[in-house]
């Protein structure tokens, strides 16, 4: 069965910054469907990436259901957090009930942006090796769920 994808959030705006959809990803056995987009902000700068996965499966609890990149001079504006909080709506879209994020357990950038939004911290983990992100050298991962 084929993913149920919207136009409707092919494009999010707010007040300093926009995401424009790049790619929809279907998924597979391993991978959750996705919506990838770029971050841009108010002076249409690029300021980095942001993809929602939509749904749960072994692999998203490790890889969680948010990934985003902020470019280095663009880094501590808040864009990160400002742009987790506009993808949420496309996972209330698809009827999710909650998200997981996941960062190393250094990435004190990342784990600062995941409390702001509220997430609980439910552990910090190894990764097992069926993970099919798994590397040599991993390092341990912050678990969070937050409840939309």
């Amino acid at each position: 069965m084929l993913f149920g994808f919207t136009d409707k959030f092919n494009s999010i705006t707010s007040e300093n910054l926009s995401l424009k959809i790049t790619q929809k990803y279907a998924g597979d056995k391993e991978m959750l469907p996705f919506y990838y987009y770029d971050i841009f902000n108010s002076d249409n700068n690029f300021v980095g990436k942001i993809s929602i996965r939509i749904g749960h499966n072994f692999h998203s609890y490790y890889n969680g259901n948010v990934g985003y990149e902020v470019f280095g001079e663009y880094r501590g504006c808040g864009y990160a957090y400002k742009a987790c909080e506009m993808v949420l709506d496309v996972a209330r879209f698809h009827e999710m009930e909650h998200i997981i994020l996941v960062c190393d357990i250094n990435n004190i950038a990342s784990y600062k942006t995941i409390e702001k939004l509220g997430a609980e911290l439910l552990e910090i983990c190894e990764v097992p090796k069926e993970y099919f992100a798994w590397r040599e050298g991993m390092e341990k991962q912050r678990i969070y769920r937050l409840d939309l």
